[in-house]
């Protein structure tokens, strides 16, 4: 079997390559490396795969790699690449969304429809509901409404996906409610948390820790998508959630108490684009893939402090000495 994985170097989409792998896949992933955090760390994110003989990397902008030649044997197609965050996809940075999200979507689906690959598993979000009026969000019966530029390029690529099928491609959405683990980017809450908790810098809570979010860890996500690959007929969208709805205060408390110590924090305003709350309907998930999510909130949390603790040690291990900090 064979399989494309955009976005490979990213963090749910290294994750999913290194399963595909183990379970006996052979992946092409493509990525492009953008700056929109430090390209080291995706690297980083391909450190078990570089010497796996089934693991090809391409790097690549969507918008222009050659997908005609790369589709030809009609893989299976995971296309996770996007311009990732709520906040920064305000003001002038928009034109970058449009390009990562919209235009390789559209293509991306366009080349897979036209080389007859029979099916595309893509990330949609949690952000396409915006502030639902009740919870938990149900598919058909929530109305999507996205509170930043960055949701509406999802919603735009479920509209883009629906225009797929109705020319013969199978696409199935997978909306992700806050995905966390080892290899998190670096603006993501979870993962500023505990770095803050370990020494780093001060967390920015933005709001007064009301705010909560359906969390889902990263294992449970990858068995989620592959499982929307290899259903028989899985619906066009459904959600992913871990069921393991917290507020960010709960969620300090915890990592603290995992930690043994307090998180540094400073406290301002909320900021556009934020919503209050999340939370995922799933029956639709679990009764046409057979998935059920099966990390508990400290269990994953746990996971991620100590990678972060890692990834910290090694940091400082590698920081050059100065030569008066012996003396």
């Amino acid at each position: 079997m064979r399989a494309i994985v955009t976005g490979c170097a990213g963090f749910i989409g290294s994750h999913l390559t290194e399963r595909l792998i183990a379970d006996g896949w052979r992946v092409t992933g493509i990525d492009a490396f953008t700056p929109y955090y430090d390209p080291a760390d995706k690297e980083a994110n391909l450190a078990g795969l570089r010497s796996e003989p089934g693991f090809d990397l391409v790097r690549a902008d969507l918008v222009t790699a050659p997908l005609e030649q790369l589709f030809a044997d009609r893989p299976a197609v995971f296309h996770l690449a996007a311009q990732p965050g709520v906040r920064a996809s305000f003001g002038d940075g928009f034109a970058q969304y449009l390009h990562d999200n919209v235009r390789a979507t559209q293509r991306l689906f366009e080349s897979a429809s036209d080389a007859g690959c029979a099916r595309v598993v893509y990330a949609s979000s949690s952000s396409v509901y915006g502030d639902a009026e009740a919870y938990p969000c149900v598919e058909d019966r929530t109305p999507t409404a996205p509170r930043s530029p960055y949701g509406v390029t999802k919603r735009t690529c479920e509209d883009l996906a629906r225009i797929a099928r109705s020319a013969g491609l199978e696409t199935v959405g997978l909306r992700y409610f806050t995905v966390y683990g080892p290899r998190q980017r670096p603006d993501m809450a979870m993962r500023r948390l505990c770095e803050a908790v370990l020494g780093g810098p001060t967390f920015r809570l933005h709001g007064d820790g009301s705010q909560s979010r359906d969390f889902t860890y990263v294992a449970d996500a990858v068995d989620a998508t592959i499982a929307a690959m290899t259903a028989p007929t899985p619906h066009p969208v459904l959600n992913v959630g871990g069921g393991q709805e917290a507020s960010m205060t709960e969620v300090i408390a915890t990592i603290e108490g995992l930690a043994g110590r307090p998180i540094p924090l400073e406290r301002t305003d909320a900021q556009r684009g934020d919503v209050v709350r999340t939370g995922a309907d799933t029956e639709r998930a679990r009764s046409e893939l057979g998935w059920t999510p099966r990390v508990q909130l400290a269990d994953g949390l746990r996971a991620e402090l100590d990678w972060a603790a890692t990834r910290r040690a090694q940091s400082l291990l590698s920081a050059p000495v100065l030569a008066g900090a012996l003396a």
